[in-house]
């Protein structure tokens, strides 16, 4: 059977077929790929709310917190689910970003052809978005899961608005009333995914313009080919005032969602503002505006960050200016004739406008995540104005499907190309430098991806590059100041992480290493306040209660040594050393019982430790236990026979017990 002698509904689901399969097979070479050192670590490996899995704590931990910047509790349940299901195996991980993607394609298709009465075209569109390279980031990166789920949820809610529309103008008002109350929820889901979402009530706007036709002021003059199937010619229409009324609810959650995430990316650091001046953010989003329409036209040189310049040449921002305003104007002189140049046109501006800078999160201008949803406005525009010239000109319809055809294929073999950089740390981080100039971010986590393959002399040179390129960054000199301080250097180690600890005193790790580089560079006085700082910013940093402790035991201060010994031990009380430091600091404060207690803990934990048999035999000797003291004893020179003090006392303790030889 040809595809002309199926039924419209047949088609599509033929349609879907191929879109599912074709993706599948596009990007099945992920779920081989590893986890990356940007974000996957907070957002997954090295977080243990998301590790355990799906729990009850872990769920009220969502909902609560604002880490990583972000407040998507969504997002954080779907990746606890994974955790629940996979562990920490990537390849589940990627699975389901897989899926999520294949389901936003096939969701794209169905809302868009019962929408505008098109399959063809429909089709078209949903291929560009499942087949695009620029959207490999958001797919092949586990992190953007909220990309892919925010994606879900935002097309589960036009299906839902669809839905609603036509049963209003139907007359079914109950009906009409349970998918409005369904659209409110599935956009709630999408702002607890990602918050970028919340310029959706615009959207729905700008449908009711077109393809819906709701706007009773400003109805599109379509015709022929250009008028959608599903349109009602009797479908009744509102102000633009009672659509924006019908969208309060939406404007609501909408404004509550900004402020949440804006409070959340300030409290997590998140939000720039340090050297950025508002028309330098300003020139930034007009220029990124045409960076994205050139990436999504011309996909060349994706990275998984783009630095932000120092400046960017005033030519090239009037020349955005320019090209934005001629477009602008351009399809709003031929909105009511061909409607589809504005609303894709307006969707694509509109959606960015959370990503744009203006209010900067982050160091990069610009990324190619952020195209995910605003490049289906510039997909339907393409797709529209190709059909509308092979109707205006019917012979130029081979043209026009071969270009199709041709445009597709290159989707597909630049998408696999860009996959592939995505195999881990290491491919995309080379890949990013490569293709970037002056690419600070990037050779900072290159530097750390070398590191955590041992390669430790390797990722100096990036660190270097990185500060060389931007002082400013903080990330680089801390990085860069903890590989001299491994390599035995504390001098020039001390340097870059004071750098650090100024660009961000608040950091209770920079002030962690910065104390450890001047402890080893014997500077005991300043390491000890680095090391106060750092407890007091972060009361949970058991490391910095321990070295603050041994550096306050060089001072004579034994009391307070102990203190902050004892907090160490309760914060990681699986810390053998920690519970040794802390049995040494009782023992030389007299208290050769406790001092007991925690030699036994360490042995518990480490049973072949000769120091831990050694010195709980001195705490049994002042405790006059000399037969236990004489089994640790002989339990440290079994483990060293060569251990001249511990021979020494023993033989003290025999000759003054013979008995118990």
């Amino acid at each position: 059977m040809s595809l002309a002698n199926l039924t419209r509904n047949q088609l599509r689901m033929v349609i879907c077929l191929s879109l599912a399969l074709v993706t599948a097979a596009l990007y099945w070479p992920m779920t081989h790929h590893e986890f990356v050192n940007l974000d996957d670590e907070s957002y997954i490996t090295d977080n243990p709310q998301v590790t355990a899995g799906l729990t009850g704590p872990g769920i009220t931990w969502a909902f609560r917190t604002g880490y990583a910047a972000n407040w998507h509790p969504l997002t954080w349940i779907s990746h606890m689910l994974d955790c629940q299901l996979y562990g920490v195996n990537p390849a589940g991980h990627h699975l389901t970003n897989l899926l999520f993607h294949i389901a936003n394609s096939l969701l794209l298709f169905l809302w868009l052809s019962r929408l505008t009465g098109t399959v063809w075209r429909s089709a078209l569109v949903a291929a560009l978005f499942a087949w695009h390279p620029v959207h490999v980031e958001s797919v092949a990166w586990v992190a953007e899961r909220k990309d892919v789920l925010s994606a879900f949820f935002w097309l589960l809610t036009l299906i839902a608005y669809t839905r609603y529309a036509h049963k209003r103008s139907n007359g079914e008002k109950p009906g009409a009333t349970l998918d409005y109350l369904l659209a409110l929820f599935f956009f709630a889901c999408g702002l607890m995914s990602k918050p970028m979402v919340v310029t959706l009530p615009f959207v729905l706007l700008l449908l009711d313009y077109w393809p819906l036709a709701r706007c009773s002021c400003f109805r599109p003059q379509v015709s022929g080919p250009e008028q959608s199937s599903t349109l009602n010619p009797q479908l009744s229409t509102k102000s633009v005032f009672g659509l924006i009324y019908e969208k309060l609810p939406f404007f609501a959650l909408a404004g509550a969602g900004c402020v949440v995430t804006f409070l959340a990316q300030k409290g997590g650091g998140a939000v720039w503002s340090s050297g950025l001046p508002l028309p330098a953010r300003i020139a930034n989003a007009l220029v990124s505006y045409m960076r994205y329409i050139s990436k999504t036209f011309w996909p060349a040189d994706l990275a998984v960050v783009y630095p932000y310049p120092h400046y960017w040449p005033t030519t090239l921002v009037l020349g955005a200016i320019l090209g934005l305003a001629f477009w602008t104007g351009f399809f709003l002189w031929r909105a009511r004739q061909n409607p589809f140049l504005i609303i894709g046109w307006l969707w694509f501006l509109g959606t960015l406008v959370p990503v744009t800078g203006i209010i900067q999160v982050g160091p990069q201008s610009m990324a190619d995540r952020y195209l995910y949803l605003p490049g289906i406005g510039l997909f339907i525009l393409t797709v529209w104005v190709l059909a509308h010239l092979a109707n205006l000109r019917p012979g130029w319809r081979p043209a026009v499907v071969l270009l199709a055809m041709a445009a597709l294929a290159g989707c597909l073999v630049c998408t696999r190309i860009q996959l592939s950089f995505w195999q881990n740390s290491l491919t995309l981080l080379r890949h990013a430098v490569s293709v970037t100039t002056d690419n600070y971010i990037a050779c900072n986590f290159l530097g750390r991806a070398l590191d955590d393959t041992g390669k430790t002399d390797e990722s100096l040179p990036w660190y270097e590059e990185s500060v060389r390129i931007e002082p400013h960054y903080p990330e680089a000199q801390f990085n860069l100041g903890r590989a001299w301080l491994y390599q035995g250097k504390p001098e020039a180690a001390g340097e870059h992480l004071a750098a650090a600890v100024k660009l961000v005193p608040d950091d209770a790790g920079a002030r962690y290493y910065l104390g450890m580089a001047l402890l080893n560079d014997g500077r005991l006085n300043e390491a000890t306040e680095q090391f106060t700082e750092a407890v007091r910013l972060d009361p949970g940093l058991a490391r910095a209660h321990s070295q603050l402790a041994l550096a306050l035991i060089k001072q004579g201060k034994t009391m307070e040594a102990i203190f902050h010994f004892s907090r160490a031990v309760r914060l990681q009380p699986d810390d053998a050393g920690a519970h040794f430091n802390l049995g040494l600091a009782l023992l030389d404060n007299r208290q050769p019982a406790e001092a007991a207690v925690e030699f036994a803990e360490e042995l518990r934990l480490s049973p072949n430790e000769t120091r831990g048999h050694y010195r709980l035999a001195q705490a049994l000797q002042q405790q006059n236990q000399w037969g236990d003291a004489i089994h640790h004893y002989r339990e440290a020179l079994r483990l060293m026979p060569e251990f001249p003090e511990a021979k020494r006392e023993l033989e003290e303790i025999l000759a003054a017990h013979p008995d118990l030889r």
